[in-house]
């Protein structure tokens, strides 16, 4: 794929950018930017789901090189980590920022720096790291950084759980889609994450992901230009139903997914005293993962070996 600016710098131009952001404000109260529809006016004060109102808290901004090869290349990818989250998985990781909102308030204009000092350090796109319940906020951010000349591709890292009246919004502004498919069952999502209806809005919502951006495309230097990057974290005793996932992934959306089958569950939080979810995933379990995403012919972004 030929180098081009990202797709918000046109919508920029054009008011299309603008015009999304305050359809995404309205969605703000009474509150339907996710699933949860939880109906609280946030504009006025009132909590969420999310557990936050109108504010946007960032925990931490700068390059990571832990993310997908193409997205870090040489530069690094330049991640924003928002605090709170629309899910509450009892295994978080980040869960000081994602439960106990952990960050600091930023206006728009203020994030909207960050995002251009990740632009001038070298960093290859803007990565939004639980963005959902802050998304009116973070287009207000981006269309003042497309005014100062923002261009690196705009990465939507999601837990999955989202709302396609959203996501329509954001069509022509995202340019790389990356949610983590986390369950193949609403029964294991609304046990581990609070949530009842996940498998069926994360299926909706990543068909309309690809629908949008496509298959993952690449640069002149194999870094991530535009499209769908599908993650899928394994956990012990099958509980993530990895094998519906991955049937969903290659069956719907598309077999040339790019596809993160990710090993590095380990019990964090409350996860150390749920039995079920108290040990590490074991090689066997992982490597059963990536032989079956292999027999239903997904096999990019797979290990290469295993």
């Amino acid at each position: 794929m030929r180098d081009m600016a990202a797709s918000y710098v046109a919508a920029g131009r054009s008011g299309a950018l603008d015009r999304a952001a305050a359809s995404l404000e309205a969605l703000l109260s009474p509150c339907r930017l996710c699933p949860r529809s939880c109906g609280v006016r946030r504009s006025n004060g009132q909590r969420g789901k999310c557990r936050l109102a109108g504010e946007i808290l960032v925990a931490s901004a700068g390059p990571h090189f832990g993310e997908e090869q193409p997205l870090t290349g040489s530069g690094g990818s330049g991640t924003i980590f928002f605090s709170s989250c629309n899910l509450a998985c009892v295994f978080c990781q980040n869960h000081e920022i994602s439960h106990f909102r952990a960050g600091d308030d930023v206006t728009p204009d203020q994030l909207a720096d960050i995002m251009m000092r990740l632009q001038r350090q070298g960093c290859h796109n803007i990565n939004l790291v639980t963005p959902t319940h802050v998304v009116h906020g973070i287009l207000k951010a981006l269309s003042r950084a497309a005014g100062r000349g923002l261009t690196v591709p705009l990465v939507y890292n999601c837990g999955g759980y989202e709302s396609v009246e959203t996501l329509e919004l954001l069509e022509g502004i995202v340019d790389i889609y990356m949610p983590d498919i986390k369950y193949g069952s609403n029964e294991e999502a609304l046990r581990y994450s609070g949530v009842p209806d996940y498998w069926a809005r994360v299926q909706e919502a990543v068909r309309e992901m690809h629908r949008q951006v496509g298959d993952l495309q690449l640069d002149s230097r194999e870094i991530a230009a535009r499209g769908l990057l599908i993650r899928h974290l394994v956990m012990p005793g099958g509980l993530a139903g990895t094998g519906r996932v991955l049937d969903f992934i290659a069956s719907r959306v598309s077999s040339g997914s790019y596809v993160n089958l990710m090993e590095q569950y380990r019990p964090c939080f409350k996860a150390r005293l749920i039995p079920e979810l108290s040990r590490p995933v074991t090689r066997n379990e992982y490597l059963e993962c990536v032989n079956l995403a292999r027999s239903l012919g997904l096999t990019r972004g797979l290990p290469l070996e295993g």
